[in-house]
């Protein structure tokens, strides 16, 4: 459908408001217009309303399907994608997923094992659509010295196809080794990434808050964190970096993840949490599908109470920027998933009920992260941007959503990619037990 040339238009595309700021159209009530785009030399170079009765004989006529930007993923964890073959959850439970990906990376995380399942993770965000990326490389030593130049190698191999970031992470007690956590932050630096580390309610907390922040601002970097990942209602540590945020006047980009305990405080503690993250500029991003997966797994019983989730809406309304993403692929803290966009949304969708109305949370998986990512330009249809997009089937929200949408089409540069997902079948002789 798309054509493999240098300048054409697609005619009666349907759009959405949100992902368009610029397009001077009517939107319908689900945030959707009718337009066409003229692509010219890889990138958008006109955006108009179609409101003509037929479809010029110049135009490819997609008779209202969905076009959406590529999207933006902006928390995985490729280097433990796909080990599950060879070291599974043994009980779904978050502490069976930390040892069993703890010893499955002290046995088996060389630089090539490392650096194929990199490969197959990207090839697979590729085709489904995913222009941008960042992904947490677990940085305990001595793996910091082997992923990290496996990370460099790779961001280098796929430029001008996916955008890469990487952030460190390491569990906060790892600041206390403050040598070795200044030479990691030095590393984290040198390789443009992003300091990263988990938070959980240690005793000196606030404490060791403060040397990550102060290590961010002495090496120009911005914070990525793990926080709460909990059902336990004491767990504050998402108010703990705001206020960390506040008292060091750090100026840089905070992005935290996960903060599911929040769902579950009380509601005066819970304002109190939202005020301060908002006016520290922190934003959030929730993991659905992978806390869905591990959170409220209990030996006292076995059907879940509660979704995982953190608390979007109430986050949104402050005006905190918010954004879902991928998380775990095939490896113990998520058996299942495919570093597909598409699927995040449809599942955010349903669990955090990102409709009636659908308002502007098509930003949560394109223009939102990457601002967070600080990727100009990225994540949504502007004229003089580049033609990278995806063409659906789906004509509505319900129709996008039901179904997989395995055959869209993905756009880059103005032309449509070659989608081949890669065989699980490569990585059969890394699986041996």
């Amino acid at each position: 459908m798309i054509p493999n040339s240098g300048s054409y238009r697609l005619a009666n595309v349907r759009l959405h408001a949100s992902l368009t700021p610029a397009v001077a159209v009517a939107f319908d009530s689900d945030g959707f217009a009718l337009a066409d785009i003229t692509v010219a030399d890889g990138r958008i170079s006109s955006i108009m309303a179609h409101g003509r009765p037929t479809v010029p004989t110049d135009a490819v006529d997609l008779a209202g399907r969905i076009v959406l930007p590529c999207f933006v993923d902006c928390h995985t964890h490729i280097d433990k994608g796909h080990i599950w073959p060879r070291k599974p959850n043994p009980d779904g439970t978050f502490m069976g997923a930390l040892n069993a990906t703890g010893a499955d990376r002290a046995a088996r995380w060389n630089a090539e094992d490392v650096a194929r399942r990199m490969d197959f993770s990207l090839r697979s965000a590729y085709a489904h659509g995913t222009k941008a990326l960042r992904t947490h490389l677990d940085s305990v030593a001595p793996q910091e010295e082997i992923s990290w130049p496996v990370f460099e190698t790779m961001r280098e191999k796929w430029r001008g196809r996916i955008e890469l970031q990487a952030a460190c992470l390491i569990g906060i007690e790892g600041v206390r080794e403050k040598t070795w956590f200044e030479g990691l932050a030095k590393r984290v630096a040198a390789a443009k990434g992003v300091l990263g580390v988990v938070t959980y309610m240690v005793p000196d907390l606030e404490e060791l808050l403060d040397q990550v922040f102060a290590q961010a601002i002495k090496h120009g970097l911005d914070l990525d964190f793990h926080a709460d990942e909990t059902d336990d209602v004491t767990a504050i540590s998402l108010k703990k970096i705001a206020e960390a945020a506040l008292w060091n006047g750090f100026e840089g980009n905070i992005l935290v993840g996960h903060c599911c305990s929040l769902a579950r405080q009380p509601d005066l503690d819970v304002l109190d949490t939202l005020d301060k993250a908002a006016k520290a500029g922190l934003a959030v991003v929730s993991l659905p599908m992978c806390n869905l997966y591990l959170q409220d797994r209990r030996a006292d019983r076995t059907t879940p109470r509660w979704r995982g989730v953190t608390l979007l809406h109430e986050m949104e309304a402050r005006g905190i920027p918010v954004a879902v993403a991928s998380d775990n692929t095939r490896d113990p803290f998520h058996a299942y998933g495919d570093l597909d966009m598409l699927e995040v949304y449809r599942m955010a969708t349903r669990i955090l009920h990102f409709d009636h109305p659908v308002a502007d949370w098509p930003q949560a998986v394109t223009a939102t992260p990457a601002r967070v990512m600080r990727l100009d330009g990225v994540g949504t249809l502007a004229v003089g941007g580049p033609a990278d997009f995806i063409l659906f089937k789906g004509r509505s929200w319900t129709e996008l959503l039901s179904r997989p949408e395995s055959d869209r089409i993905v756009v880059r540069d103005g032309r449509a990619i070659e989608r081949q997902l890669p065989d699980y079948a490569e990585l059969d002789e890394l699986m041996v037990k």
